[in-house]
């Protein structure tokens, strides 16, 4: 059997494998990168760039409503799914071959197909080759997960929804976790009648409790219903001929909830979490140790339980974020091909919910840092200045959590429109340890949203703090 040999093998095309396998060819390595699939990965074939995208697409509705506001005369527009559609897969494809090209300047020869682990140092390819290495990089990524709950299969998951041929009338978003929230104010914002049902009491399970108020305030004035402590325990076809995913077919779907309620809906959204995407790659097999949900165990380093075995991204079950994948790369590269064992440090790390309004935070929840001592909270709610002059009801909210012994700010939370930008910024600040006395120094940029971050002066409430103290 014809078999090649590399210095390293990379299974998987995603941020994590493409960013690895570049810079280990630029360190001198021999580099192979297998994917099965389309070059880029969730990220930018079926996650953040195309949901960004519809972001962008779903935030003009409120534009004629705030234009008038100012005195412009806009008329309410239809929005044209199938032109966006067309540009949207043609973005897609421009950001794959790009994808490509930095592959194929690096040196890396790619592999268009299927791999898995076929012993020490060899990976196989579908159809049978076998190629071998000293390392090899598993990248896999994650993939949405569909609830045992009858009728599952007639539903879409996120993957599916950039490659719908028409937007349906009606949608229910099951789950409340950020992909949940977000696909339900996309559709809300494109005209999509829709209701989002969670199991917990309110959505965003895990964020803090207030801005997840707000948040949920927000998704209800965008007309989205929402039905906390429930979940679908059957899915069935109303009429018309079954569909799978994003497939065609007929009919709407009837669901049945386990509050013994029941709503008819055109089309159904599972997105109730996602899991490490690493069956069928042979790394039980080949020895390497899986956690729960499949996730691939490693070390502070990315090493599995395997010598010469690495894993990075949401195959690892860590952090999954597509910088945190990038950075698990890099200091993979630089453990294995550099002679600098490098550690990826994954506290502190910033993120945004892209609903509308967006969600930015990073640090400890205030419902987290009470239990690591006495706390300061400092928090603001007001109307925007855009527009809050149009007549607009929206509300933005700002908190930092402080430690009343050091005074650092140990989280920071914003719910407000361009959130994701604002929050990149503080969690500098955070990251670097400040105190609230460090953004009271600091000199407010007058008029914005953001300076009210370094202008808020009293707690609106402390815990753990004696009277008098």
């Amino acid at each position: 059997m014809n078999e090649r040999e590399f210095d390293l093998v990379v299974i998987g095309g995603g941020s994590g494998g493409v960013r690895a396998a570049r810079v280990a060819a630029e360190a001198g390595a021999r580099v192979a990168l297998a994917e099965e699939d389309r070059m880029g990965g969730t990220c930018v074939i079926r996650g953040c760039v195309p949901k960004k995208l519809m972001v962008y697409a779903s935030s003009f509705a409120d534009l004629p409503a705030e234009a008038r506001g100012y005195g412009w005369d806009f008329g309410v527009g239809r929005f044209d799914w199938g032109a966006f559609r067309t540009r949207l897969h043609g973005e897609l494809a421009r950001l794959e071959s790009v994808y490509r090209r930095l592959l194929d300047g690096s040196g890396v020869t790619v592999f268009d197909a299927r791999a898995r682990v076929a012993g020490p140092g060899a990976v196989e390819l579908a159809g049978g080759q076998v190629i071998r290495a000293r390392e090899i990089l598993i990248a896999t990524g994650g993939r949405p997960e569909r609830p045992e709950v009858p009728g599952a299969d007639l539903c879409l998951v996120s993957d599916d929804v950039f490659d719908l041929t028409e937007l349906p009338e009606s949608l229910l978003v099951v789950g409340g976790g950020y992909i949940a929230c977000e696909m339900a104010s996309i559709m809300a914002g494109l005209g999509v009648e829709v209701t989002l049902m969670c199991r917990a009491g309110q959505v965003l399970r895990g964020f803090d409790d207030e801005a997840r108020e707000v948040v949920a305030a927000g998704l209800r004035a965008q007309g989205i219903a929402i039905v906390p402590g429930t979940a679908p325990v059957g899915i069935a076809r109303t009429g018309g001929v079954a569909r799978t995913g994003g497939g065609a077919g007929g009919g709407a779907l009837r669901v049945r909830d386990s509050a013994g309620a029941e709503r008819v809906v055109a089309q159904v959204l599972l997105a109730t979490g996602r899991r490490p995407n690493s069956a069928g790659l042979g790394l039980a097999e080949a020895g390497v140790r899986l956690g729960p949900g499949g996730a691939v165990v490693v070390d502070s380093h990315s090493r599995t339980s395997v010598p010469g075995i690495w894993a990075v991204g949401d195959v690892t079950g860590r952090v999954n974020l597509t910088p945190v994948a990038i950075r698990e790369a890099m200091a993979f590269v630089e453990t294995a091909f550099r002679g600098n064992p490098t550690q990826v440090d994954h506290e502190l790390i910033a993120s945004a919910v892209f609903t509308r309004p967006e969600f930015g935070t990073v640090g400890l929840t205030e419902e987290e840092a009470r239990a690591t001592g006495p706390v300061e909270i400092y928090a603001t709610s007001f109307k925007p200045m855009r527009s809050g002059f149009a007549g607009g009801e929206a509300k933005v909210h700002m908190k930092l959590v402080v430690s009343a012994t050091t005074r650092r700010v140990l989280g920071c939370h914003i719910v407000a429109p361009e959130a994701g930008e604002m929050i990149q910024l503080a969690a500098i600040a955070v990251k670097m340890g400040a105190t609230k006395e460090d953004f009271d120094r600091t000199c407010a940029v007058h008029p914005t949203m953001a300076e009210e971050l370094v202008t808020m002066r009293r707690p609106v409430r402390s815990w753990g703090i004696e009277a008098g103290a």
